[in-house]
């Protein structure tokens, strides 16, 4: 945004805005202290050129998902990933957590200054690599190319563990069964959810702008679903509805006890329900101009949300008396219409539009962490790498696409129906916010290479206050959630230990270290063999990185006949490898 922006002085010098081919010839291998390595990179999204380490996934000059998103997508996918079921299912959480209804209110305004900084590295990052999609997957990747291949394997290996939507999949089952009146048992409940999240995948996998025009027309449904329910707010706030007392709760707003845990644990669903202000660097490939159209639309979408979760918040607060919303669950919203319009059949209506909205958040984040997941695989870092970045035969990653499917009907079975949904919202922020804290001090090693190797300036700085802000507040969601809760060790906001999802996501990284090492270190020592990259480009014109076993005795000869980058080289000149189908690859 850009009240968190540094100027950037002499932005009008023609070398930051020329095309690779005026500054340095694309692939050209640029040499600087160490054992580092950087190519020119240029896309055909009117972006500048990227100056990235050698070892990350090679930039797809055009995108073979083509260019369908515009400023009107940016700021309906942000969207329609934020309002998902975050502001219907999560307020009593946090109004639980902050222990009155002054702080709850205080903690939903302080969603966007968390979300607006965040933001800001976001943009500074994506101003340096305009022409990678993927988000965190690059940008951990140019931030600490060393250990050479160790981040990449331990994002790529969170991400796809960690890449379900099975709570957003669990609240949407639950008020659709709400329309009927009906209580489901678990299993109705989980077979629900599945044929819900089923649904949204095969909507989306045969046809990408297809896929952006259905998930726009739901985000304005959702858009106006909240608003409907600020304005009736209001007008309970008037007095003019069957709600006796509508001020009641906002008298001594602030009578109630928090504790640490409690603040931490409404800090992390706030976090959540924002989640989403990022969702369109994930196609950043996919956007021309990327920097100047997301700064703008990206900032539109964050103000428009935050504006209508404190108004959907005070509704609530006006309609429900507060202990009624602490018992409520993750369907306060239900209770909401209830206690407003009666048992009639619009509520019924109502249920069906917080439903649709579950819906359309399943389908927005589906599309932006396809994305994420395919250039996790572009890395090579995953085996079959083909199957993650091809987009055939409908110009969608299908591998991406199954893969999230498959992950997310495991995690609906798995957990415990009444657990599920705090569980996996909590364990999905966990390693999320390592990542992020991760980063987020990254920026700043960024910024020396960039300064070291002299390159153009770039389109956008955050402010160093937005850069620490985000590495403080990722630091504390690092550490609070280890703080007990007052009611001991099962007093959290699940039935087991409350800090079971730190030890579980902590456990996913040391399984990330432990696959790294034996990868990339033991097997090739008992093998005789090294780890080499090869540049790969599939007859859908999509490019990826294949990490290939290469024997001790034929290391000269392919160092000989590749570039730094992996690339085929024939007496110096430089030319695009083809999928041969080599037996070898990891």
């Amino acid at each position: 945004m850009s009240f968190f922006r540094r100027s950037v002085h002499g932005q009008t010098d023609k070398s930051a805005t020329s095309s690779s081919n005026d500054v340095l010839s694309s692939h050209e291998i640029v040499s600087t202290t160490g054992d580092l390595k950087f190519v020119v990179e240029q896309g055909c999204n009117d972006s500048q050129p990227s100056y990235q380490e050698v070892s990350g996934a090679p930039v797809e000059t055009k995108s073979s998902l083509g260019y369908a998103v515009g400023p009107v997508t940016i700021v309906l996918i942000n969207i329609g990933k934020m309002i998902g079921t975050g502001v219907y299912s999560t307020p009593a959480t946090i109004l639980k957590g902050t222990g009155s209804v002054g702080t709850s209110m205080i903690f939903w305004a302080l969603g966007l200054l968390t979300s607006s900084t965040s933001l800001a590295v976001y943009l500074e990052y994506a101003s340096y690599f305009p022409n990678r999609s993927g988000s965190e997957v690059v940008y951990l990747e140019q931030a600490f190319p060393r250990p050479k291949y160790f981040f990449p394997i331990a994002f790529a290996v969170q991400t796809v563990i960690l890449s379900f939507s099975s709570g957003n999949a669990i609240v949407m089952a639950q008020y659709l069964f709400k329309i009927g009146d009906h209580t489901p048992s678990a299993w109705e409940q989980k077979g629900v959810a599945i044929a819900c999240y089923t649904l949204v995948t095969l909507l989306l996998i045969f046809h990408t702008k297809t896929s952006y025009r259905i998930s726009n027309a739901i985000g304005m449904i959702k858009i106006l679903t909240l608003v409907f329910i600020a304005i009736t707010g209001l007008v309970v706030l008037g007095g003019h509805t069957r709600v006796k007392d509508p001020g009641a709760n906002f008298r001594d707003a602030f009578e109630g006890k928090a504790t640490g845990y409690g603040l931490t644990n409404s800090l992390v669903k706030i976090i959540f329900s924002y989640a989403g202000y990022e969702n369109a660097f994930n196609i950043v490939n996919e956007i021309q101009n990327p920097v100047k159209t997301i700064k703008r639309n990206a900032s539109y979408s964050l103000i428009i949300v935050t504006v209508l979760y404190i108004l959907a918040n005070v509704a609530y607060f006006a309609a429900v008396p507060k202990n009624d919303i602490k018992k409520s669950g993750v369907t306060v919203a239900s209770l909401f219409f209830t206690n407003v319009f009666g048992h009639a059949k619009g509520v019924k209506v109502f249920n069906l539009l917080i439903a649709l909205s579950a819906f359309g958040n399943l389908m927005a984040v589906q599309i932006g962490q396809s994305r994420l997941i395919r250039e996790c695989g572009r890395q090579g870092v995953l085996p079959f790498p083909k199957f993650w970045a091809s987009t055939r035969p409908f110009g969608t990653p299908i591998g991406p696409y199954t893969v999230k499917w498959a992950v997310t009907v495991i995690m609906i079975l798995a957990p415990p129906a009444g657990d599920a949904f705090n569980f996996i919202t909590d364990l999905q922020t966990y390693p999320a916010a390592a990542f992020a804290f991760t980063m987020s001090v990254g920026l700043y090693i960024v910024r020396y290479r960039r300064k070291k190797l002299g390159v153009p300036k770039s389109e956008f700085r955050a402010w160093d206050a937005a850069v620490v802000f985000t590495i403080l507040q990722n630091l504390y969601l690092l550490i609070m959630p280890w703080y007990p809760p007052t009611g001991g060790a099962t007093g959290g906001d699940v039935s087991f230990w409350y800090a079971t999802y730190c030890v579980t996501g902590i456990g996913i990284l040391l399984l990330c270290g432990v696959y790294y090492y034996l990868w990339l270190y033991v097997l090739p020592k008992w093998g005789k063999y090294r780890i080499k990259q090869e540049v790969m480009v599939l007859e859908d014109g999509s490019s990826t990185n294949a990490l290939v076993r290469v024997a001790l005795s034929d290391l000269e000869k392919w160092s000989r006949n590749h570039d730094a980058a992996g690339r085929m080289v024939v007496t110096g000149v430089e030319v695009e490898a083809k999928n041969e189908g080599r037996p070898e690859q990891v």
